[in-house]
Parts: structure tokens; C-alpha cells; sequence
């Protein structure tokens, strides 16, 4: 989200706790073979799916812009339910929506190391509406809110669009929008982020190898620094060996291991943020579960 430096008072974070209540009731009425299904081929034949984990990155940039100078311990628990609203042969082949919570939990100068004494950093809500569409494309509009229940960083509000193709590359894009008071960059003005990316997968044996590579991109003030806007953010790429847990295909879903490599290069204020280096290098790695 925001550098760690700016300072900030903070909503609290009880949309993001009751939207996962809410879909959690709904579940039953939703889906009701959840538990009927044990021991058959589908664990899950109701329209809604529950995408969720733990992943632990060596350090937290997002978008390019660096969360913390003095990282110790992060992880950043995750979930997701997506419900199927509608299906069919048109020109639009499913109506979808997804709601879900996603966190950073530090230890490190920005967490519980830091002034505020308290490890949870970041809790974001989002709400997706997305499309199905022919030869494997996805158009989606989303809404996030980004807070910080520590108070490191001011609410950023955003609303995206997002165009996916599902094949070998795997091409998007993604245009968002700050709508709130703040933007991620702690600049005077409210930004228009741009990201293109891909990430191609192959098979290596029962594991999956992804090569996602993206870059970001300021379309207007999205990458202030010192009152003057740099469009180039940042150039990720990376690598990401994917490992499915045997036997863990299961009534409780399927589960897998997870962990990787992503070598960022900076832009001007990229690299300001990132304490004047041109480049750094992430590992992370995770467990995650699909129901």
C-alpha cells in the first residue's frame, strides 16, 4: 500500500469480518451438499468455491513500493468465497461474485518491531463482479478497500477493471482507480495505476511451474514524487513452483504447497520508496486450499 512512514489513522475493519460472516451462513443454504458430499468424486457441486492460505514473503512491496525497511517475520493469510450467479451458452457465459479479506501480519519496523507495537499492518476487503466471456476471457470490476488496523498508512479506496485470458500465457490487464481521500503512493493527488502482465505455466510432473511476469504503470499520478508523476512503476518477474499435497484431495478441498522467486526492478519513485535500490529480489512461500 502506502511507504511505512506515512502516518494515519484508520477505520476499523468490521466490513471485511462480517462480509465472510455473511458468506459463511450462506454456504449452507448455497451449497447443500457440502457435507453429504464427503467421500464422493466432487467434494463441492454448489456454486460456491472457498480459495484460501497462508503465504510468507521474505519482504512486503506492493505494486513496487516497499512496506517496511526492517522486515523480520511476515505472513499474509488469506480467503475467498466466490458464488456462481448464473451460466449458460450466450455471449456470456457466467455471472460471478467474490468477496474476501486479505492480510499482513509483521513483525518487523512496520509491525509489531515498529512504533505502533502491533503486528497486524494491513487488512484489505474486497468485492469482485465478474463475466465469463467466449475463448477463455474474464472482464471483472472490483472494489478494495486497503486499511491498516495498526495505523501505519490512511484508507486507500479503489475501484479496478480487469481483462483476463485463460490459455497457455495467460495475459491481463488491470486499470485502477483511487476513488478515496488517499492514494498508495502518500502523494497530494489520488492516482490511475495501469498493470499488463502474463503468467504462463507448465507442467513438471504432478507439480505446476508459473513464470508471471508484470509491470506497473502510473496512467496519472499513481507514482508521485517530489510533485512530479513517473509512469514507470516497476518490471516483476518471477518464478513459482506450485505443489499439490498428496491425498490432501479430500472432502476439505484440495491442498498444495507453494513457493517462489520474484526479481523487481524500480522506477524513479519506486526506487526513492525503496531506499534509492534499482532492484530487489523476493522469496515467498505458502500452503493454500481450493473447495
Amino acid at each position: 500500500m502506502m511507504p511505512a512512514e506515512v502516518t494515519i489513522v484508520r477505520l476499523r475493519q468490521r466490513a471485511a469480518r462480517h462480509a465472510l460472516t455473511c458468506a459463511s451462513a450462506l454456504l449452507l443454504w448455497l451449497v447443500p451438499g457440502v457435507v453429504s458430499a464427503q467421500g464422493t468424486a466432487d467434494p463441492n457441486p454448489g456454486r460456491l468455491t472457498f480459495t484460501g492460505g497462508v503465504d510468507a514473503p521474505s519482504v512486503y512491496v506492493f505494486r513496487g513500493i516497499l512496506q517496511e525497511t526492517d522486515p523480520k517475520i511476515t505472513l499474509w493469510p488469506y480467503g475467498d468465497i466466490g458464488m456462481v450467479l448464473a451460466s449458460g451458452d450466450g455471449a456470456i457465459k457466467s455471472v460471478n461474485v467474490n468477496v474476501g479479506v486479505w492480510n499482513s501480519l509483521q513483525t518487523g519496523s512496520s509491525g509489531s518491531d515498529g512504533f505502533t507495537e502491533h503486528a497486524h499492518y494491513e487488512e484489505d476487503f474486497y468485492s469482485t463482479l465478474s463475466f465469463g466471456l467466449a475463448k477463455g476471457l474474464t472482464a471483472g470490476l472490483t472494489y478494495t478497500a486497503y486499511t491498516s488496523p495498526n495505523q501505519m498508512f490512511n484508507t486507500v479506496k479503489e475501484v479496478g477493471v480487469k481483462v483476463a485470458q485463460a490459455s497457455r500465457i495467460n495475459p491481463y490487464g488491470l486499470v485502477a482507480l483511487e476513488v478515496g481521500e488517499y492514494g498508495a503512493d502518500g502523494g497530494q493527488h489520488k492516482g490511475t495505476y495501469l498493470e499488463l502482465g502474463a503468467a504462463p505455466t507448465l507442467p513438471v510432473g504432478r507439480m505446476t511451474l508459473g513464470v508471471p511476469v508484470k509491470i506497473g504503470m502510473s496512467l496519472g499520478n499513481y507514482y508521485e514524487l517530489d510533485g512530479a508523476d513517473h509512469a514507470f512503476g516497476y518490471l516483476d518477474i518471477g518464478g513459482l513452483l506450485t505443489i499439490p499435497l498428496s491425498g490432501a484431495t479430500s472432502s476439505f478441498g484440495a491442498w498444495n504447497i507453494h513457493g517462489g522467486v520474484d526479481l523487481l526492478m524500480f522506477g524513479d519513485t519506486t526506487k526513492a520508496f525503496n531506499a534509492g535500490d534499482s532492484r530487489k529480489v523476493i522469496g515467498l512461500v505458502g500452503i493454500g486450499v481450493t473447495y
